[in-house]
Parts: structure tokens; sequence; C-alpha cells
């Protein structure tokens, strides 16, 4: 059985997938596979630069987070063009991952399951389910971002009502 594990961001994805590693369950983070498809990926590279511009990347090679970040938060329809780039090379790497294992039981951790479609990749979903007040308060404190950069971050995400309705299991983390 292939499992997701979903929610907004702050709201505790990674602390419940480390919890699911400690018991010794292999977890996929598309987070990790992403910034590692970023960093090595030429093509991905390419029609990044095309997109964004030429200065996403230093003449060496380097990803250039803070200019990734204004544009992905420019606007939904920016987020969804870097998306459509990213996502296919994520869901391509996790199914060779996924081949890969000998467990019963494999977690992808996917801050954007139902946006992206992954939720196609496995047979059930699993969402952290934080109130957005909470979230809010820890992604400011974790990231030292202010109010205005945490909710434009918030508002690329799927609201979590409509994640609520559609995940198999909802884990309340207040």
């Amino acid at each position: 059985m292939h499992y997701a594990v979903t929610g907004g961001i702050a709201s505790g994805k990674t602390w419940f997938c480390n919890k699911l590693r400690q018991c010794g369950n292999q977890v996929y983070s598309c987070d990790d596979a992403a910034k590692r498809i970023l960093r090595t990926n030429n093509a991905v590279q390419q029609a990044l630069k095309a997109l964004v511009g030429e200065n996403l990347y230093t003449a060496g090679g380097v990803l250039q987070k803070k200019v990734l970040a204004a544009y992905l938060t420019a606007s939904n329809s920016n987020a969804e063009q870097v998306n459509a780039i990213v996502h296919p090379s994520v869901a391509a790497d996790y199914l060779l991952w996924q081949q890969e294992q000998t467990s019963q039981h494999t977690f992808m951790e996917c801050a954007l399951l139902f946006e992206s479609g992954f939720d196609r990749l496995v047979e059930r979903t699993i969402l952290i389910y934080t109130p957005e007040t909470t979230r809010l308060r820890r992604l400011m404190l974790r990231d030292g971002i202010s109010q205005e950069q945490a909710l434009r971050w918030m508002r690329l995400q799927m609201p979590e009502e409509e994640k609520r309705q559609r995940a198999d299991v909802v884990i309340y983390n207040t």
C-alpha cells in the first residue's frame, strides 16, 4: 500500500513523516526531490531559465532561491507554470523510487498532493490538518518572515477545507 501525507505549509507534515521514518517506514519527500531536480536536471533548469529568466541560476549553475521565490509568489499563474515544469520530473522520480522499495507500505510527503495530481500515484491520502492561524504563526517563526509573506506562500496552496474533503484520513494537529 502506498500512502501520501499532505497538509498546508507549516502543518506538521515533516514532523509526522520523521515519526514514520523512526518507526522504520520508507518516506519519499517531494520537496527534497524537487530541490535535487532543480540542482541537477539540465532540462528542468533550461525550461525554468526560459520562463523566469537567465538570472535564476548563477554562471556556475547555482539556483538563486530568492529569484525563484519572488517569481513563485508574484502570482498563482507563475507558480502553476513552474509546477508544470518541475512536477513531471518529481512524479517520474517518485515512481522509480517506489519500484525500488521492498517494504509493504511506503509514504510520500507532498505539500501539493492534490494540486499536482500526485494523489493518483498512491492508494490512500493522509492530511495533517492544522488551523490557518497556527500555521501562519509557525511559518512566520520558522522562516523569519512577515505575515504578508507567509500569507502569500499559504495562498499558493489549496484551501485546507478542500484538502480535508478529499483526504482519506485526517489527522488534527493543533
